[in-house]
């Protein structure tokens, strides 16, 4: 897991149909690199928060399709 913040959304009008109503945020990682990630709990621009990437994204979805994900985000930091 990472820690990161949202600096932005990606607007996609082609996707893999399993992704499709799926939302997508542009996340700067305390390393200053900058990641995509599929937001599933409402996350907003300037959010911290929580990623988790690799074969792990398959445990945080909502569902038991196997989806083409490398980074989710899990949480929303508060403090």
């Amino acid at each position: 897991m990472r820690i990161g913040k949202v600096i932005g959304n990606i607007v996609s009008t082609k996707k893999h149909q399993t992704l499709v109503g799926s939302k997508f945020m542009r996340v700067e990682l305390e390393s200053k690199e900058t990641i995509i990630a599929v937001d599933q709990i409402g996350a907003g621009i300037g959010d911290k928060v929580i990623i988790t990437e690799g074969h792990n994204t398959v445990y945080a979805m909502n569902n038991n399709i196997k989806q083409p994900i490398d980074a989710i985000i899990i949480g929303i930091v508060d403090e």
